[in-house]
């Protein structure tokens, strides 16, 4: 039975009014298109545009255009693992995402979701299959249309907003039980597998752990996530924001990534020898983020903001320096039994692309062992009192990118060229405004 008439069939037994019909763009957002059931027909598709792939965060383009200059339109195709309900609407209504071909049948190198299949590909090639567990950070922030001010935490059960950091505090999660209640209800209809909710550091600042698995179905899972959460959000009458650092004062926000790698043959994990001590392999996959990792920072840290976030001291990395159980280091080993060894790379924002920065992470990897590179050795004390190793602004970190062919090579150089003039766009975008601060400090004293 194929994929099309499986659709059908689920959108019949639900009783589905309207299909969302959902891509992945170049920040994370979810673009499409909402049809009508009876209009919709899975084994067809849909076209949009192939230059929704190149817009910025803004909704504008790059100057340059790296489609075609006839503008034309890509075949969108369904994926059936991705069918889902939409908890939220009224009417039943389904999502599901799609990914993206030409009409002669090719993957658009441009969309994010082919991106990662590109990566994941290439370790299905070696007989390997990566493991992957994100962790989400976010902020509940009260609503405020002005972007002029500053966010301020929301007001909770007792109509109080947080007195000071409240990390790990139960009490201080159950101040907004109205929204996490509806919210695993919502992610548990998407088949979303949540793991652990916790309190983190900042003020009002949560994190979600996602249970470990397929890298694309994480991708999935967590793109969706997001829209779940800032829905639920809103309907409470706050914002949940994903920016890396919403709030001057406050910590960052990051999507931590728990990566490990299995031989398909036989569905060990390759970073353990049969002893139970660190593989070759192991140390070879942290040598390849170490060495790639600074020049695939624009997936990590994808805006200007991004790079707030990461200073010293705030359980946020400077460098890539490893340890064991040092969450000063970008590259922390978890206590672990040899089955689960694995690598949690700390360099993301929470504002990243899913699909980009889990194929970026898993190509340094990829190369470290293909290359066997080795890594430094593991550091005991702090990472925070070591060098800078990172690029410290998005037009550092984009002519970094720019400049690493062995990345290219594995993405694709005209995606790499796609996405780093996106960048650029944005950056001179940002440059333009003038910020408060220069105008307190320089309008009258210089």
């Amino acid at each position: 039975m194929d994929s099309a008439h499986l659709i059908n069939q689920w959108l019949d037994e639900h009783h589905i009014t309207e299909v969302e019909c959902l891509i992945p763009d170049m920040t994370g957002l979810a673009r499409g298109k909402i049809v009508p059931r009876h209009k919709y027909d899975p084994a067809v598709g849909l076209r949009l545009p192939e230059a929704v792939l190149s817009m910025t965060v803004t909704g504008d383009y790059p100057d340059r255009d790296f489609t075609s200059v006839a503008d034309p339109d890509m075949k969108l195709l369904p994926d059936l693992s991705t069918l889902r309900p939409v908890p939220w609407n009224k009417e039943p209504t389904a999502q599901i995402i799609h990914d993206c071909y030409s009409f002669g049948g090719e993957a658009v190198d441009l969309a994010p979701r082919n991106v990662l299949k590109r990566i994941l590909k290439l370790y299905e090639d070696q007989g390997w299959k990566p493991v992957i567990a994100p962790e989400m950070e976010f902020y509940l922030v009260e609503i405020q249309p002005d972007e002029d001010l500053p966010l301020r935490p929301p007001v909770g059960r007792t109509r109080r907003t947080e007195a000071g950091m409240q990390s790990f505090s139960i009490d201080a999660v159950n101040e907004y039980d109205d929204i996490f209640d509806v919210m695993y209800d919502w992610c548990e209809a998407q088949g979303l597998a949540l793991d652990t909710l916790i309190h983190e550091m900042g003020t009002a600042q949560m994190e979600i752990n996602l249970d470990h698995g397929d890298p694309l179905q994480l991708a999935d899972q967590v793109f969706l996530f997001k829209r779940t959460v800032r829905e639920v959000a809103i309907r409470n009458n706050m914002y949940a924001t994903f920016m890396a650092k919403p709030m001057q004062g406050q910590p960052g926000s990051a999507m931590h990534m728990h990566q490990s790698v299995v031989d398909i043959a036989s569905g060990r994990n390759i970073f353990s020898l049969a002893d139970g001590q660190p593989s070759p392999a192991f140390l070879h996959f942290i040598g390849g983020l170490q060495r790639y990792l600074p020049a695939a920072m624009p997936f990590f840290a994808p805006y200007v903001n991004s790079y707030r976030r990461l200073s010293r001291y705030t359980s946020a990395p400077i460098n890539l320096s490893w340890g064991y159980d040092n969450r000063t280091c970008g590259l922390r080993v978890p206590h672990s039994d040899p089955e689960a060894r694995r690598v949690e790379n700390r360099l993301a924002g929470v504002d990243v692309n899913p699909y980009l920065a889990m194929a970026a992470s898993l190509a340094c990897g990829y190369l470290g062992m293909c290359d066997k590179i080795d890594p430094s050795e593991p550091l005991s004390g702090s990472a925070y009192e070591q060098p800078h190793q990172l690029p410290r602004h998005l037009d550092d970190a984009i002519d970094m990118l720019l400049r690493c062919q062995p990345l290219a090579e594995l993405f694709g150089g005209h995606f790499v060229e796609t996405y780093a003039a996106i960048k650029e766009a944005e950056y001179r975008e940002y440059f333009d405004v003038i910020s408060p601060w220069e105008r307190r400090f320089l309008l009258l004293h210089v």
